[in-house]
């Protein structure tokens, strides 16, 4: 019983987590939280952000 209860005490810790990055995140003006280029993208970050299509292409030369 009281492993249990310390396992969904670490689980409610570690979820509360994600969900307080994700706020700060997109409090400080990040729109897409994984994107690597977040801050600077215009919001539309499908894998094919204009930031990260002219920095591949730069490091590949």
């Amino acid at each position: 019983m009281l492993e249990n209860i310390i396992i969904i005490v670490i689980l409610a810790a570690i979820i509360l987590g994600i969900v307080l990055y994700l706020y700060k995140s997109k409090k400080n003006g990040a729109a897409c939280i994984g994107c690597p280029y977040a801050k600077k993208c215009n919001g539309k970050c499908n894998g094919s952000c204009s930031n990260a299509r002219s920095n591949n292409s730069n490091s590949s030369k």
